[in-house]
């Protein structure tokens, strides 16, 4: 696959304790408290592929997407655009935002079952899992198997694979892959048993010789069909001499339908009326596929009819997307499995297949007639920057066209998937009236791209990316979708990139295109690039660092070892002391000064990257491990691992142990420093006292606050990160297959910025998982954005009171202390009186004490100093056994503690 398995798992998810003591930040023993934040995605559309759009027969506009790696999608019909239904999925179960099946109940239609893992080897360490929903996503509950499920494997755009028996919506069936044979729930998918009955569990295998054990395992049984008007129940085996199998009991007997096409495996089953339609192909895809058939069961005879659009002499793909029109009968489309060049192909029968128009076909060679226009006006990356000479085009129809789906309550419109987006029509009948109809990409809301790094200069855009498959972008705006990709060059997926940090306009990214080039040099920030020249024998991207003033580059390519550039990226000079295929970095400060890690090692350079030293200093040696330097300090670079957060101020000679509750890091990384604070905010993906998640502090890791909650989890995230220089509080996070999200402080960003929403467009779901023993996901925080400022009598200073967010017996507040004097202060405090019987529970940013309703809050060691208009925040959780919460005042604020 394009795209890497993960990393290692990190520690289950605990729920948080509730706070009991009062204390300033760095004594806290309990688990970290939470900020309220808003997560947003970074807006691409689509970027990866679908292979499964299902529709909901039984309720208009109900729609599924899955995805490989992202997770699944509802769409909803006002905003034109999908919500994302799994972000609660966290680093423990990475694997289950591969989803490998959807079904929708038809009968019950806010019930709805998802199959998910990722891999069936040994890249994703669990088992997969059936999870299942009675409101449409939005809170789900899952089911371990005692075996893998491969929502990213070969094979995985055959399907469905789970389906709902419409005739007694109690019964769910599931076809696995890996020889596990048919799955069978009678509760609504809440207890699982194999069907023992059923006869084959499927031979295919794509590559027998495969030692990793992706192209090497048994794609098994590939989908479950039922005959709504029957008690038929049809399944498509991976077995290319018996595809295909039924029972005309329900389930309760099992045979192999006789005479059946064989050579190919049945990718897709769907019945209509009387007749069973399947589209084959001689692989199990989706990448490949050069032969197939398309073919028509009359169940009321048993006749078999070969009904593909091509001739066998013809054909150079076999057939995968298979719908039919419910509104219509007779009426049905099929897709080419692959057809790369010179684009994919759809054919549509008005009669049951017995005669088929395409939806483009040869005027002349090189010329083509179409009955579609392809306006990419809202993603126009999708030209993938390309002008191909006819009588290829751009944009392409697609490739890997497994999912292809009309809709039952609307013949006009139909969705499709390819391996970039998820296109569309609503003018799907102007094909049998001979006039053209749009085609339009239709995956607002969907955002499945493998982030490999990321970068926020403190000079133009907010963001640059590096991505897999769709190399990366300048994201000039974070909320709107940018008009094209890297280019020039393209370097296929972008594996990373950096800038100078004292001349930001200087980036330099690398890639894993099969040929050179793989490195591209820019001098705007990262919006134009031009080829750099590259050491012989370089295979792949690797990382690179850009020293601090442009001068130097170090270079850890696939295929050679380090080397380090004096020229801009036009020659390079091999690096000593340091291993092949280290991660490097630069000292944001010091031009002359770049880091390495490797195997358990941390390794500096003091002269451009010429000469590496391995340090002394104990470093994690398993597991996924990051580093990165602090802008402005010379020779400070911290280190994320399985075993904590190091940090170093003399280039790593030595480093100490982050505490504030650090058990474990994925990623570091660094953004504007806190109002009124010296050192930049610190942003953690990790563990912090028991829980993974998104941390952040704003004093050097003495303390830390959660700022994602366990709805916005987002899998196997964190090996890319970037904080924002411009914005405090705000922190880019990359995943493995839901794209780049930004996290703001709710309440907005405190520097404005163009991007800047104080809400999501596409919030994710709230969501209660059961597993055996059952996990409660705590509660999303309700904002209250209630403020009181203290009155103008107070010496020196003012404070302004605000409840950032409270729920059912608790609240969380925030006071902003401002130095209105125009000498500095040593100190400050602060006091309140509540009315309504609060208390605090718990502090950071200050130390607070409370007498009876009164509340007493003086600064921390870090914060008391501040300038003429300085300011800086504190926080706190309370508790409330009222059902209101009044905002205390007067609000007193002193400069004499």
């Amino acid at each position: 696959m394009r795209r890497s398995p993960g990393g290692a798992i990190v520690a289950a998810l605990v729920t948080a304790a509730t706070a009991v003591a009062v204390a300033s930040g760095p004594n806290i023993a309990s688990a970290a408290p939470a900020e309220p934040y808003t997560w947003k995605n970074v807006r691409i559309d689509g970027g990866g592929f679908i292979p499964g759009i299902v529709f909901n027969p039984g309720e208009k506009d109900l729609i599924y997407a899955r995805t490989d790696i992202g997770g699944a999608y509802r769409w909803t019909q006002s905003t034109q655009s999908w919500t994302p239904l799994l972000d609660w999925v966290g680093q423990d179960d990475w694997g289950h935002n591969g989803v490998l099946s959807i079904a929708p109940d038809p009968v019950d239609t806010g019930r709805v079952y998802a199959a998910v893992g990722m891999y069936t080897n040994s890249w994703d360490p669990n088992n997969g899992a059936i999870l299942r929903s009675t409101d449409k996503g939005n809170t789900w509950q899952r089911t371990a198997l005692p075996f893998k499920v491969g929502g990213n494997m070969p094979g995985r755009g055959m399907g469905e694979r789970l389906a709902v028996d419409p005739r007694n919506n109690r019964n769910v069936y599931f076809a696995a892959e890996g020889g596990n044979g048919l799955w069978r729930s009678t509760d609504y998918g809440a207890t699982w048993a194999k069907v023992s009955n059923f006869p084959n569990v499927g031979n295919y295998v794509a590559d027998p010789s495969d030692t990793n054990g992706y192209l090497s395992q048994n794609q098994g049984l590939t989908w479950v069909t039922f005959d709504p008007a029957s008690t038929s129940v049809y399944v498509g085996v991976a077995d290319k001499a018996n595809p295909v199998y039924r029972s005309t009991d329900s389930g309760a007997t099992w045979e192999r339908i006789a005479g059946q096409p064989t050579g190919y495996l049945a990718h897709k089953g769907v019945v209509q009326g009387k007749y069973l339609f399947i589209a084959t192909s001689d692989t199990g895809g989706p990448y490949d596929g050069t032969a197939g058939q398309v073919a028509r069961l009359d169940t009321t005879t048993g006749v078999w009819t070969d009904i593909s659009p091509t001739p066998v002499a013809d054909r150079y793909y076999g057939y995968s997307g298979l719908t039919v029109d419910r509104q219509k009968p007779g009426t049905l489309m099929v897709a080419t499995q692959t057809s790369w060049w010179p684009d994919a192909i759809f054919f549509r029968s008005t009669d049951y297949g017995a005669t088929w128009t395409r939806i483009w076909d040869w005027n002349g060679y090189p010329s083509q007639t179409k009955r579609y226009t392809m306006d990419i006006s809202a993603n126009p990356w999708l030209d993938f920057n390309s002008n191909p000479q006819p009588p290829e085009s751009t944009p392409k129809l697609g490739w890997m066209n497994e999912s292809l789906e009309i809709d039952p309550f609307d013949s006009n419109r139909l969705l499709y998937g390819t391996g970039a987006t998820l296109y569309g029509t609503t003018q799907l009948t102007n094909w049998d009236a001979n006039t053209t109809f749009s085609i339009k990409p239709f995956a607002k809301g969907i955002e499945e791209t493998a982030v490999q790094d990321l970068a926020s200069p403190p000079t133009g855009a907010p963001l640059v990316s590096a991505l897999f498959d769709v190399g990366g972008f300048y994201h000039a705006d974070l909320d709107t979708v940018q008009a094209s990709f890297h280019d020039s060059p393209a370097l296929g997926s972008n594996t990373g990139l950096d800038f100078a940090e004292l001349n930001p306009q200087f980036f330099v990214r690398v890639g894993n295109a099969s040929a050179a080039p793989h490195i591209g040099i820019s001098n705007d920030g990262g919006k134009n690039w031009y080829q750099g020249q590259e050491p012989s024998g370089v295979t792949g991207g690797g990382t690179v660092a850009v020293g601090a003033d442009a001068n130097a580059v170090v270079w850890s390519p696939a295929g050679v070892g380090v080397h380090y550039s004096t020229t801009r990226g036009s020659t390079w000079t091999a690096s000593t002391g340091i291993p092949a295929g280290a991660k490097v970095e630069s000292d944001r400060v010091d031009p002359k000064t770049f880091y390495g890690y490797a195997a358990g090692k941390f390794y500096t350079s003091t002269d451009g990257g010429a000469t590496f030293t391995a340090s002394a200093a104990a470093m994690p040696g398993e597991g996924r491990v990051n580093l990165k330097a602090v802008p402005g300090a010379a020779g400070e670079v911290w280190v994320a691992g399985k075993t904590g957060l190091l940090r170093s101020t003399n280039s790593g000679q030595t480093f100490t142990t982050i505490g504030g509750g650090v058990s474990e890091g994925i990623n570091v990384a660094f953004g504007k420093a806190a109002p009124g604070a010296t050192a930049p905010a610190v942003y953690l993906v990790g563990t912090v006292d028991g829980v993974d998640g998104v941390f952040r502090s704003d004093n050097t890791g003495a303390y830390w606050v959660r700022i994602n909650d366990d709805k916005h989890q987002y899998g196997n995230a964190g090996d890319a990160l970037a904080g924002d220089p411009r914005v405090y509080g705000r922190v880019y996070l990359g995943t493995n297959g839901r794209g780049i999200l930004y996290a703001d402080r709710q309440g907005g960003p405190t520097s404005p910025t163009p991007s800047t929403s104080a809400s999501s467009a596409s919030p994710s779901p709230s969501v209660s998982v059961s597993v055996s023993p059952s996990v409660s996901v705590s509660p999303s925080v309700s904002v209250s954005p209630s403020v009181s400022v203290s009155p103008s009598t107070s010496t020196g200073c003012t404070a302004t009171y605000r409840v950032t967010g409270q729920w059912g017996g608790g609240f969380q507040g925030e006071v902003t202390v401002k130095n209105t004097g125009t000498a500095t202060t040593t100190g400050w405090k602060v006091g309140w009186t509540y009315t309504a019987g609060q208390t605090v529970t718990q502090s950071w940013g200050g130390t607070a004490t409370q007498s009876g309703a009164a509340v007493t809050v003086v600064n921390a060691g870090y914060n008391g100093t501040l300038t003429s208009g300085a300011s800086t925040t504190f926080g706190f959780l309370g508790g409330n056994t009222g059902t209101t919460n009044p905002v205390p005042s007067p609000i007193s604020c002193s400069t004499t503690p």
